[in-house]
């Protein structure tokens, strides 16, 4: 099977989503998308790179300072790339380089261009064009080097709608890589909680999540780690990971693995010392139990906003239950009440971003690409996350018991003909099974 230069995807699959998105543009067009650069992270060390998503998404090049451009010319359709030229010196210092002339046959694009090149090629190959699709601030490098060119388009657009619902919509390739990045993650998070005890720090933790990342092929995390213990569960995007794990409290881990540019995202909070409390145990079979409702909800034609109404009657009848909160159910969500404990969506698009591209309203071309009511229908190919929480501060007047309490119960789902798959079952989240696994 032919595969784009280092990708795992097929090259064909490339090729097709280019000629996806010749249709949806103007004909005597451009699109025109920069690559990622390097970042520095202290003097003259750089951080691991990174390509830029939209970038690979139509490339599978996995070097920076390079630029897609697309054609459309009186129905002609040509694919120009412009990258690094092999240069043996610099190769020799800072690795290899795919270089011009390999590009065309590897990248199966129809030309190649030193990048140096960029502003005299545009002019030329721009000629006579009326309309460039650009998105403004995605690469500022590129924004420089498009105004150093000095051209000019007598209209402009964004691409981002058009790729945006493209990468909505997941193809059997990148299923496949998804349900790995999902495999891969839940074997960390089932290694963390077989390696969690008292008295071990939380970035301990955080690194055995890193080695069974690294075991099975996925070099990085798709985002920084989260280890939780005790009331940092309370912070949702506590990353420091400095603290000591004490007996009777909770962790709650949320981590996923990047593998082959495609993020698992996985959330599971247990024991340290393998044992819930009773109080610890009620919070978290309401927490179960709307995550469970959720997932057996989100199917072809459900919406998230929907599920999410669901799950917040849920959750205010089981604080209610508890004693957390006093009142009733009705008066309290419309009080908006359970914001005190839950103050988070119900879940987000996954793809090649953890929090990947793509509307979650009804008109996908509505503008309001976050959406302020995820109402759009679920469609098949669609994958999400499902990851319902309760956070109760140690500094609530509550009973003292649920104080400091913060769960949050994540897995990755993928919309089917059928319902949903889930693609992060691997690790378990029923209170048997956790303790089982962790004695």
């Amino acid at each position: 099977m032919d595969l784009a230069y280092k990708a795992n995807i097929p090259a064909q699959e490339f090729i097709l989503r280019r000629q996806a998105v010749f249709a949806q543009i103007k004909d005597n067009s451009a699109v025109l998308i920069f690559s990622a650069q390097e970042k520095i992270r202290s003097n003259d060390c750089a951080y691991p790179f990174r390509q830029d998503s939209y970038f690979w998404y139509l490339t599978g090049f996995n070097e920076p300072d390079s630029a897609l451009l697309l054609i459309k010319r009186q129905g002609e359709l040509q694919t120009h790339l412009f990258l690094r030229p092999s240069d043996p010196l610099m190769e020799t210092w800072n690795g290899r380089r795919l270089g011009v002339e390999k590009a065309p046959t590897k990248l199966t694009v129809d030309f190649a261009y030193p990048i140096e090149t960029f502003g005299e090629k545009l002019a030329e190959l721009s000629e006579n064009l009326t309309a460039l699709y650009y998105k403004r601030e995605q690469q500022q490098w590129g924004d420089a080097l498009l105004e150093q060119s000095a051209v000019h388009f007598s209209q402009s657009f964004c691409w981002a709608p058009i790729l945006d619902e493209m990468r909505l919509f997941k193809s059997p390739n990148e299923i496949a890589l998804m349900q790995q990045a999902g495999q891969i993650s839940a074997l960390a998070h089932i290694r963390a909680m077989r390696e969690t005890r008292p008295n071990r720090a939380e970035y301990e933790i955080e690194n055995e999540l890193l080695y069974e990342f690294n075991r099975f092929g996925a070099r990085y995390a798709a985002y920084n780690s989260i280890v939780a213990g005790g009331e940092n569960a309370c912070i949702l995007h506590y990353t420091e990971n400095d603290q000591v794990l004490k007996d009777g409290d909770l962790v709650l881990i949320d981590a996923g693995c990047e593998f082959a540019m495609y993020a698992g995202d996985i959330t599971r909070t247990f024991p340290v010392n393998g044992k819930f409390t009773q109080a610890q145990k009620e919070i978290y079979q309401l927490v179960l139990q709307a995550q469970k409702h959720a997932i057996s909800r989100l199917v072809p034609g459900a919406n998230i906003q929907q599920v999410s109404d669901e799950i917040i009657r849920i959750k205010t009848e089981g604080l209610v239950r508890l004693g957390i909160l006093t009142g009733e159910v009705d008066e309290l969500i419309a009080q908006q009440a359970y914001r005190r404990f839950y103050m988070h969506g119900l879940g987000h698009w996954l793809g090649l971003d953890v929090h990947d591209v793509g509307s979650y309203t009804k008109d996908a071309q509505d503008g309001d690409r976050n959406g302020k009511r995820r109402d759009r229908p679920l469609q098949v190919g669609m994958v999400l996350t499902v990851e319902p929480g309760l956070y109760i501060s140690s500094d609530a007047d509550l009973p003292e018991q649920y104080k400091g309490i913060g769960i949050r119960i994540e897995d990755n789902i993928l919309i089917t003909e059928y319902g949903n798959k889930i693609l992060t079952s691997a690790v378990p989240k029923e209170i048997e099974d956790i303790e089982r696994l962790m004695a």
